[in-house]
């Protein structure tokens, strides 16, 4: 029984939705937990990797004369600075390496290009107004073991003069300024780029070097592939689910078993608990009061109590709720009129009949002891119907 007549009501008027609803939301969950069990989580990863490439020119030169710093023969590499006269021959060679850093292997796959070029430019005020290059490096050099190089080898005096021919054309309108520009370009079967990079190229009478490094480097990402993780569900999730349902189906066939609720008796029961405060339990004779007026509703009964500050006596016997007031009896029972609450109600059954036709009484159990008295008059029995009559 549930001690809450409102839901008592709920159950009368959409038991039936109600328990058709929790069986489909219970169906629904557990199915929702079947799935989540079967089908775990799959998370895709993208996998990459990563291309290095680097390019730098390095300088060497041989001595080409004994001295007090170095002897004949002797190779110079990458020198700060480099004395004319000894080493009059600067040996330049621009690298370009390419390493997967993925897997720190280099790159053999890969096409690379090198330009190296000396440039004359006259400047006035910052701002040059005319150049003259003179390209020493224009290849493609092989790839081998992720390294492309070339090598150009320059004689430096020349340079020098020519630079000094330029100034005395340009004196008192501008200087004139040399400068190595080195440009590398690259194509592998993932990346491509170009590198570039200047620096001014300073020849004196006694030496010569470069300003700063011709160094440069590119880092390339690229997608390797993807990388897929299963992991199961929330376990949370999925208790979540299945108590759901289990409590949903649950739900059902409490509603189902408790169906059908008598609608009016639980809208009563409603009323009951909301009149609570205005409703005494007890006994109503019947031939109490003069006048018995009949009301529709116990919240009419109720009204009643409260205009006259009366209480509503419910005879639970009777099944009727009434105010007395004076000689006049204001009231309300389901079963109808005052005078039909005055017996209970019964719920008699027809009695069944015996499972076959077989008579109650055999022929020989119906035969009269004794005599016959309807027997024929010549047998000693009544003459007539008169006598019978008589008889009786």
């Amino acid at each position: 029984m549930i001690d809450n007549p409102r839901l008592e009501l709920v159950l009368a008027q959409y038991g039936r939705l109600v328990a058709i609803a929790l069986v489909v939301i219970g169906a629904l969950a557990l199915v929702a937990t079947g799935w989540a069990v079967a089908n775990p989580t799959t998370e895709t990863t993208t996998q990459y990797g990563d291309d290095r490439v680097e390019s730098d020119v390095q300088t060497s030169a041989v001595v080409v004369r004994d001295g007090e710093l170095w002897s004949e023969g002797e190779r110079l590499e990458n020198s700060r600075v480099y004395a004319l006269n000894a080493t009059p021959e600067l040996t330049l060679e621009p690298e370009t390496r390419l390493v997967n850093e993925e897997t720190n292997t280099p790159i053999d796959d890969a096409a690379v290009s090198h330009e190296l070029v000396f440039r004359f430019e006259a400047v006035r005020d910052g701002d040059p107004f005319w150049n003259e290059t003179h390209t020493v490096i224009d290849e493609s050099p092989a790839v081998e073991n992720g390294i492309a190089a070339s090598t150009a080898t320059i004689d430096v005096e020349s340079y020098r003069d020519r630079q000094r021919q330029l100034e005395r054309e340009l004196s008192g309108i501008g200087s004139v300024d040399l400068e190595v520009e080195f440009r590398a370009e690259y194509d592998t079967s993932r990346t491509q780029g170009t590198q570039q990079a200047s620096t001014a190229f300073h020849v004196t009478d006694d030496a010569y070097w470069l300003a700063e490094s011709l160094a440069t480097a590119d880092e390339h990402t690229y997608q390797v592939g993807t990388a897929q993780t299963t992991e199961s569900r929330s376990l949370g999730t999925i208790a979540g689910l299945s108590l759901l349902g289990t409590l949903s189906i649950v739900g059902a066939a409490f509603v189902a078993r408790r169906a059908p609720v008598d609608e009016d008796a639980a809208r009563r029961a409603v009323h009951e608990k909301r009149y609570a405060e205005w409703i005494s339990r007890g006994s109503i004779p019947m031939w109490v009061g003069d006048y018995h007026i009949s009301l529709d509703t116990l919240e009419d009964v109720v009204d009643v109590a409260i205009d006259t500050n009366e209480r509503v006596v419910n005879d639970r016997q009777r099944g009727l709720f009434a105010v007395v007031t004076d000689d006049v009896v204001y009231y309300y029972s389901d079963r109808g009129l005052w005078e039909e609450t005055a017996w209970p109600e019964l719920n008699l059954t027809k009695q069944s009949q015996p499972p076959d036709d077989t008579p109650a009484f055999s022929p020989d159990e119906l035969e009269f002891d004794g005599e016959d008295e309807f027997a024929d008059p010549a047998e000693d029995g009544f003459e007539d119907d008169e006598d019978v009559w008589k008889q009786l």
